[in-house]
């Protein structure tokens, strides 16, 4: 099966079989490092896949995208502990274009993208009350203007390279299989121990 296609399996059961509101099944974990191998973590949410990867968005000059920029290769983990199942992946790294970012950005309600435009992701700030004042400020500003897309805020692309299936087993026993992607663009499945 396709690794791509056996994702979009896996992922509408965790849709389906959620166990509340609470849990978003979109929330995966990416990780970045910097090419000296000082690495970093932190979840974010899926917007969309297919065949050619795995989108997201955040601010460019985050943490994750100074990094990204660095070093323009990532991972992703999905865990799903309601399933008892767990996808990682692993690929480069390219933005989206610039039109892909705005359609998705004006998608979002209007508020976040105000807290998109205002927020300086990752740099210290001198406090809290300062950031809800720069919003209420930008909000207070455009009045019913539209927010224009932020030149530094988009979408990035995973473009995956290998993806393992993780389920769980008793025992320990767990099934895993690994999908690597050959230089002729071809998918191998290989089983690893647990």
């Amino acid at each position: 099966m396709d690794p791509i296609r056996k994702f979009s399996l896996w992922f509408a059961a965790a849709i389906k079989e959620r166990p509340g509101d609470w849990y978003d099944p979109t929330a995966m974990t990416l990780a970045t490092s910097t090419t000296d191998g000082q690495v970093s973590a932190r979840m974010v949410l899926l917007k969309s896949f297919g065949p050619d990867g795995f989108t997201f968005f955040t601010n460019y000059k985050s943490k994750k995208g100074l990094q990204l920029l660095e070093n323009p290769r990532a991972a992703l983990v999905f865990y799903w502990p309601y399933l008892m199942r767990q996808i990682r992946i692993e690929g480069r790294i390219e933005r989206v274009t610039y039109d892909e970012s705005e359609r998705y950005f004006h998608s979002r309600p209007r508020l976040s993208q105000i807290a998109a435009a205002v927020s300086k992701q990752s740099e210290v700030i001198p406090s809290r009350h300062k950031l809800i004042s720069d919003f209420t400020a930008l909000r207070k500003k455009l009045n019913k203007q539209a927010v224009e897309l932020p030149p530094h805020w988009g979408g990035y692309r995973l473009i995956p390279d290998m993806l393992e299936f993780w389920r769980n087993r008793r025992n320990r026993l767990h099934e895993r299989e690994r999908y690597r992607k050959k230089r002729d663009g071809r998918w191998v499945m290989e089983y690893l121990a647990p």
